[in-house]
């Protein structure tokens, strides 16, 4: 509250209240033109990150675009709308936010994995060359400016092993990046040599590399899902099954483990009512997101639980929704058209 100097009279007062009370105005109005308070941007942010952990990523490009207006210079803005469009799969609009997060904080190796990351699926989309080799020197750059970041050398590893020699694969420098992870974390680094060795099509190494990081014991979830996922893959339910139980000693509310618990209940053929609960519950309690399982993955197995009953007509509904979510999958397409065909 405004309060007057004593003596004045009652009109003298007023006045002076009222002129006080519109420059106070005047003032503030002026002020928060000028320069949002920088609580408001750190509560967009919070509110976007909230969002977008949800899996709202339209929410999200909502409130990140109201942010960079109200604050172009914020990196860590652009990084997150970078992020939110990436999980829309609109490339183009991600390319440009990320981008523009690392001019504004090109010391930051995160902002640069991620720039790698998102041209990998621009290139991947335009099956461009010329935007592949971005992806090598974005995450070249985020394991120079701290090679702590293991993640990023694990990115860099991959695409060595992963792409032709035209746009920077290297075997070499795989090799490179295996040691320097088994250097700095065991469990990270018999990964990271299951990766090398699947390239190298040895069979018996990346299962070694598997047995031994279940049995590091790690004090963190991902490197056990990591190895359920390479079981899931060869199709070995046994030993998924000792992955997933390890990672629920871990983290037993982990939401990812319904999806895996699910999978490796359904791959094995045994109790079908539990894995069916299982991915309808991942499916409905988790956001559809890059570095999950995704939604269309849960909804094909949950067809091919549905298909192991005779449920044909509700295995077909769920193998057509995985298709919407991920059009361009031919096993799915080639499971739901054998379907089809049994049903005529």
């Amino acid at each position: 509250m405004i309060r007057g100097r004593r003596g004045l009279s009652g009109v003298a007062l007023a006045a002076a209240f009222v002129c006080l009370f519109a420059a106070a105005i005047s003032a503030f109005a002026a002020n928060a033109a000028a320069s949002p308070a920088t609580g408001d941007i750190s509560a967009l942010l919070q509110s976007a990150q909230h969002q977008f952990n949800s899996g709202n990523y339209g929410n999200a490009i909502s409130t990140l675009l109201s942010a960079v207006s109200q604050s172009p210079a914020s990196a860590e803005a652009y990084y997150w709308l970078g992020r939110s469009y990436y999980e829309v799969h609109d490339y183009d609009s991600a390319v440009t936010q990320a981008e523009k997060s690392v001019s504004l904080d090109p010391k930051n190796s995160l902002y640069h994995q991620w720039l790698g990351r998102i041209y990998g699926g621009k290139a991947d989309r335009d099956r461009s060359f010329f935007t592949a080799r971005k992806v090598k020197k974005e995450f070249q750059m985020a394991v120079t400016l701290n090679p702590s970041n293991l993640e990023a050398r694990r990115d860099l590893e991959q695409f060595c092993l992963d792409a032709p020699g035209i746009v920077g694969g290297s075997k070499d420098e795989a090799r490179e990046q295996m040691d320097a992870i088994a250097a700095a974390d065991p469990v990270a680094g018999y990964l990271a040599r299951a990766a090398f060795d699947k390239y190298e099509k040895n069979v018996a190494a990346v299962e070694h590399d598997m047995q031994q990081v279940l049995a590091a014991k790690p004090n963190r979830i991902d490197p056990d899902l990591e190895v359920a996922d390479y079981y899931l893959s060869a199709g070995k339910a046994a030993e998924m099954q000792s992955a997933v139980q390890a990672a629920t000693q871990i983290n037993s509310r982990d939401q990812r483990l319904n999806y895996y618990g699910g999978v490796e209940r359904t791959l094995a053929g045994a109790d079908f009512s539990t894995a069916e609960m299982d991915l309808k519950a991942y499916l409905a309690t988790t956001p559809d997101r890059s570095d999950w399982p995704s939604h269309a993955s849960a909804r094909d197995w949950l067809g091919r639980l549905y298909e192991a009953e005779g449920k044909r007509g509700e295995a077909a509904e769920q193998y057509r929704a995985s298709l919407r979510l991920e059009p361009g999958n031919k096993e799915v397409q080639a499971r739901l058209t054998k379907l089809e065909k049994e049903q005529h």
